[in-house]
């Protein structure tokens, strides 16, 4: 039988670990958090769409929570018009990912689908912050009106 100081560092350890994964896994956005950002995104567009462009910019009303935020792209050039500040005017359909994948066009392919279908796109992509390291994405996208949209979590 193993001493009680041994049994209570081991669970004290195994409390540690499990709160450290648990708030790694806090810091990142989960696929539900994902697609229902993307929802509400939808929503506002088809509300106000200025409006809700303008917001998905700033990140107000919610629309950027930890890795999470939504992006829209005109259906008839591909060209992004909100959520990535710096792909703004961009065509979504040239965006590869670290490995050459051509997931843009996958991305402007689900959106071509009719409105109230939402599409799964998978890639890779690193998260953000510091370390760089492509790791797989999935992003949800939807049509709204002349736009499509998207909201992407880390797997």
């Amino acid at each position: 039988m193993l001493p009680s100081h041994v049994i209570g560092a081991a669970s004290v350890a195994a409390f540690v670990l499990c709160a450290a994964a648990s708030a790694q896994q806090a810091a990142f956005g989960t696929a539900e958090e994902a697609r229902a950002m993307l929802e509400k995104a939808i929503a506002a567009v088809r509300s106000n769409k200025d409006g809700a462009l303008a917001t998905f910019n700033t990140g107000g009303a919610g629309f950027k929570d930890r890795d999470l935020y939504p992006f829209c792209f005109n259906l008839s050039d591909g060209s992004f018009v909100a959520g990535i500040k710096g792909l703004l005017g961009t065509d979504s359909r040239t965006l590869k990912d670290p490995a050459g994948k051509p997931f843009g066009q996958d991305l402007y392919a689900a959106a071509q689908k009719p409105e109230g279908e939402i599409t799964e796109v998978s890639y890779m992509f690193p998260r953000p912050g510091p370390d760089k390291t492509p790791v797989p994405k999935i992003t949800f996208v939807g049509r709204a009106g002349d736009l499509g949209c998207g909201v992407g979590y880390y797997k």
